[in-house]
């Protein structure tokens, strides 16, 4: 092994931008199947169909590519600038979500670094983030970025809860960092802090009544009784985040990139319920708001319209009570009905 390549390594993912840079070894994390598993058993995944295609890659990171024999992740911070409280008239947004789809970005960067690492040492590379049957989290634990904590999220005592992850896969065999350990203790600042009692237990979250998922991966109507705990999140949670007692070692990104857009940080909920399916790509272009569609977000709107309390948004939802997308048509009407209580 190099040392000196290891070290040089990290000094190159630093000058890229990344804030941090740890190995190790694509099977360092054997307890990842039987937790996917039972995840799956448990029905936590909702219509995530997706987490039970490749169990066998997504719960063994060294059958997904058998010739790695070394993990880089990269950590990449997109820490806000403050966390405020949103009016209930507005639309609360995931910071992460606040500006460019941070795919886009720490893919870049991620390239880079694995092109001056094959200039240096040659192997061969292959770089994930976010869209491969990759178990990120647990192999950022074994190379010692950061914990998962009790909200099942990554937690670092240098980042606190907000950053991305990415990875490099190599033949290069490169020295592994030490894993880091539990630092939650007796704190469940996390737990309590869900709305819709999302985690049945500590280090285990359902899905089905997360408002991340409820929000951007659920399709069609959600439930009625978990629309008023959804408050005004209209793309996003991030409540169990924000209330990690880590955030306190946090620092706001440097990235530009990140920053949030003055347009996302508070919006009107009766501006973005007048979207149209041409307006919402417009605003939303380059935004990872743009996957899900119209339809999905002005139904999120819509439930937030519902929860506001302000009864000027009346007109807002009764002009999409008739809406050609039925899913907004039932949420519009939702709105109206709680409005008028």
């Amino acid at each position: 092994m190099d040392d000196d390549l290891k070290s040089r390594l990290v000094a190159q993912a630093q000058a890229e931008g990344f804030a941090m840079a740890r190995v190790c070894r694509p099977w360092d994390v054997p307890q990842v199947m039987d937790d996917l598993r039972g995840f799956l058993a448990e029905g936590y995944h909702g219509t995530m169909g997706w987490l039970a295609d490749r169990v066998h890659w997504r719960g063994d990171p060294a059958a997904l590519w058998p010739e790695a024999r070394s993990v880089i992740m990269l950590a990449e911070n997109y820490g806000p600038e403050m966390v405020a409280d949103v009016p209930d008239s507005a639309g609360s947004v995931s910071v992460y979500a606040r500006n460019r789809d941070y795919h886009d970005v720490v893919k870049k960067r991620l390239k880079r670094l694995a092109r001056w690492l094959i200039a240096e040492a040659g192997g061969e590379v292959k770089v994930f983030v976010d869209t491969a049957p990759v178990p990120e989290k647990p192999l950022g634990q074994a190379a010692g970025i950061g914990w998962q904590g009790k909200h099942t999220n990554l937690v670092s005592r240098e980042l606190g809860s907000w950053f991305f992850l990415g990875s490099v896969f190599t033949t290069l065999e490169l020295e592994p960092d030490t894993p880091e350990v539990d630092h939650c203790g007796s704190c469940r600042a996390c737990l309590d802090a869900c709305p819709t009692g999302a985690f049945p237990a500590p280090y285990r979250i359902d899905a089905r009544r997360c408002i991340s998922y409820l929000t951007i991966e659920h399709k069609g109507p959600v439930d009625e009784d978990l629309r008023p705990l959804m408050g005004n999140w209209i793309y996003g949670c991030d409540l169990c985040l924000a209330a990690c007692p880590w955030n306190k070692f946090a620092t706001a990104a440097q990235e530009i990139k990140y920053h949030s857009r003055a347009d996302l940080i508070a919006p009107p909920l009766a501006e973005l319920a007048a979207l149209d399916d041409a307006a919402f790509r417009e605003k939303f272009s380059g935004s990872p708001i743009k996957r899900i569609g119209r339809g999905r977000f002005v139904r999120n709107v819509l439930y937030a319209v519902g929860n506001s309390q302000d009864l000027a948004l009346i007109p807002v939802a009764e002009a999409l009570v008739e809406d050609d997308d039925p899913v907004v048509a039932d949420a519009a009407r939702w709105a109206v009905g709680r409005l008028r209580g």
